[in-house]
């Protein structure tokens, strides 16, 4: 099971701060293009899960920033499954320029149904995640 997977991302001028630095929301909107590209490249598909009335939702966020990413930088994110619950799933990641390590984080998902109420994920799901 690929619990694994690394992109390319450049840093668009749209996604920096007045000093030309990436700013520190849009690494959110990184991690999850991360999450979903590893979903996606562990045979899942979140539009699938959400056609089913499942959600997987950020619980918990943590995030260190190290060193600042710029305009035109591009960088390597690397997201990996640390940790998969029957409802839960928790990840981490490290982002790059190079081998210079920029970011670090961490973060748990929920899934829940369309109202919002914790579900168990459904099990064709939860196997893609690294679970049996």
């Amino acid at each position: 099971m690929l619990t694994r997977h690394s992109i390319p991302i450049r840093v668009r001028y749209s996604e920096t701060d007045a000093m030309g630095m990436l700013h520190h929301a849009n690494y959110l909107n990184y991690f999850e293009v991360g999450r979903t590209e590893l979903f996606r490249a562990q045979g899942g598909n979140y539009r699938r899960m959400e056609e089913m009335g499942m959600f997987l939702v950020v619980a918990k966020l943590e995030v260190r920033y190290l060193k600042p990413a710029r305009y035109d930088d591009l960088l390597i994110l690397t997201t990996e499954l640390q940790r998969s619950t029957p409802a839960r799933i928790e990840h981490v990641y490290e982002l790059r320029r190079d081998d210079e390590l920029l970011c670090t984080a961490r973060s748990t998902l929920a899934c829940v149904d369309r109202d919002g109420c914790l579900q168990r994920i459904p099990d064709d799901l939860h196997r893609q995640t690294g679970e049996p």
